[in-house]
């Protein structure tokens, strides 16, 4: 089976709810998935749903567990590098049928990594992996190499509202 690059991005909420979709649909086909999450760091409700699958599954944290505002700091860009080196094996090594890597385009608007090294990611997809890259700002050129793009647009969110984040629905 050929494996394709899809870009999930956009302001409005569901990148990675649509990737943990995608995820369980390759779980149920007995495909293999790494999820490696750029940003995040916690027990959040999809953690503790994947430690279920995990001989098909399996989800690493490269995030400090705060959010990256401005300029990271030392930590942050060790955390984003070391997160970036795990992704570029995985790649090399073709192990996975799935590979998602969450919240990379935040990572590359944080500073973390850069887009031509993202895009250096993409070029190291093996022609069987289903690459999949979320979060918001996806780049141009991200874009374009992409085989399918989706934007999430917010139309309207409870969070405006003074709803705050709730475990099992956005945690």
């Amino acid at each position: 089976m050929k494996g394709y690059i899809q870009v999930y991005t956009g302001n409005g909420k569901g990148k990675t709810t649509a990737a943990l979709g995608l995820c369980l649909r390759a779980l149920g086909a007995g495909l293999r998935v790494i999820i490696i999450q750029f940003l995040k760091k916690g027990d959040y409700s999809e953690v503790k749903a994947l430690e279920r699958f995990e001989s098909q599954v399996t989800l690493e944290q490269y995030g400090l567990g705060r959010f990256v505002k401005g300029k990271p700091s030392e930590e942050d860009l060790d955390a984003g590098r070391k997160g970036y080196e795990r992704a570029k094996a995985v790649l090399k090594a073709g192990e996975y049928d799935v590979v998602i890597l969450e919240e990379a385009n935040v990572a590359v608007t944080c500073g973390l990594f850069s887009e031509n090294e993202l895009l250096l990611l993409m070029d190291l997809k093996p022609d069987h992996v289903e690459l999949l890259i979320t979060g918001r700002g996806a780049g141009d050129a991200v874009m374009s190499r992409a085989d399918l793009v989706t934007e999430m647009r917010e139309i309207k969110h409870y969070y405006k509202n003074g709803v705050t984040a709730r475990v099992g629905i956005e945690k």
